[in-house]
C-alpha cells in the first residue's frame, strides 16, 4: 500500500458503534422482525383503548348503530392483528443462535404480547356481556310488542294505549328481529375469537416455558462443566505434584547409583 493511500485512510474520521446503537445489528432480519412486532403491539394497544371507550357507550343513550359498527370493526381489526403478531412472536421465540441482547428482546416481546392480549380478552368479554344484554333486551321488546300485556292500567296509560296501535308494525318487528340476529352473530363471533386467542396465548406461554426449561438445562450443564473442570484441574495439579516427586526420587536414585558406581570404580583402581 502506498504512503498516500495510507495517509488518506488515516485522515478519515473514525466512528465507533455501541451495541445499543440502532444502526448496530447482529442480525438485521431479527431486528426488522422484532421492530415490526413492537410497532404492531403499540397499534394494538391503541386499538384496545379506543375499543374500550366505544364499548362503554353500548347500552347507554349514546348507543347508536355507528358506535356498534366501530366496535365491530375494531374487534375484527384487533383480532386479526393479534393473530399476525402471535405468529411473529412464535417465529421470534424459535429463532436460532440468539445472543444475550436478542434473548432479552425475545422475553420483552413475549411479555408485552401476553399482557396486551390478556387486556384485549378482558375488553372482548365486556363487549360480549354488553351484546348479550342488548340482545336479551331487544328480544324482550319484540315479544312485548307482539304480545302486549293486559290488566289494570292507569288512566294515563289507557290514553297512551288508545293513541298507539295495539300491535306493533310488522316491519318494525322484522327490523328488530334482524338486529337481534345480527347481535347474536356478533356474540358467536366474539365467543369464537375469545377461544382462538386463548389458544394463541397458551401456545406462546408454552414456547416461553419450554425455552425457560432449556435455559435451566443449559445452566445446569454449564455448572456441571464448571465443576468437572475444577475437578480436572485439581487432579492435574495432583498428578503434576506426583510426577514432580517421582522425578525427584528418580534423580536421587541416579545420584546414589552414580556414587556407588564411583566407589566401585575407585576401589577397583586402587585395588
Amino acid at each position: 500500500m502506498s504512503f498516500d493511500r495510507l495517509n488518506s485512510l488515516e485522515a478519515q474520521p473514525t466512528t465507533y458503534r455501541r451495541s445499543d446503537d440502532p444502526q448496530y445489528h447482529d442480525d438485521p432480519e431479527f431486528q426488522r422482525l422484532t421492530e415490526s412486532l413492537s410497532n404492531q403491539l403499540f397499534t394494538l394497544t391503541s386499538n384496545i383503548t379506543r375499543l374500550s371507550d366505544q364499548i362503554a357507550l353500548l347500552g347507554t343513550k349514546r348507543d347508536t348503530e355507528r358506535v356498534r359498527e366501530r366496535v365491530h370493526n375494531l374487534l375484527e381489526q384487533t383480532r386479526t392483528g393479534f393473530r399476525e403478531v402471535g405468529e411473529g412472536i412464535k417465529k421470534v421465540q424459535n429463532w436460532e443462535d440468539v445472543n444475550p441482547s436478542q434473548k432479552w428482546t425475545q422475553q420483552k416481546l413475549s411479555t408485552e404480547f401476553q399482557a396486551t392480549l390478556k387486556e384485549f380478552q378482558t375488553v372482548q368479554r365486556r363487549a360480549l356481556e354488553k351484546q348479550r344484554a342488548s340482545a336479551v333486551a331487544a328480544r324482550t321488546a319484540v315479544e312485548e310488542a307482539e304480545h302486549p300485556t293486559e290488566g289494570g292500567v292507569s288512566l294515563e296509560q289507557q290514553q297512551l294505549l288508545e293513541e298507539q296501535p295495539r300491535l306493533a308494525n310488522q316491519h318494525e318487528v322484522d327490523f328488530q328481529e334482524a338486529l337481534i340476529i345480527e347481535r347474536e352473530t356478533e356474540i358467536r363471533s366474539i365467543e369464537q375469537s375469545v377461544g382462538e386467542l386463548n389458544e394463541l396465548f397458551r401456545d406462546v406461554a408454552h414456547i416461553v416455558h419450554e425455552q425457560g426449561g432449556q435455559l435451566d438445562l443449559i445452566s445446569e450443564n454449564v455448572d456441571r462443566v464448571h465443576n468437572d473442570t475444577q475437578g480436572a484441574n485439581v487432579e492435574l495439579r495432583s498428578a503434576s505434584r506426583y510426577q514432580k516427586n517421582a522425578r525427584n526420587k528418580a534423580c536421587c536414585l541416579l545420584v546414589i547409583l552414580a556414587v556407588i558406581l564411583a566407589i566401585i570404580i575407585l576401589a577397583a583402581v586402587l585395588g
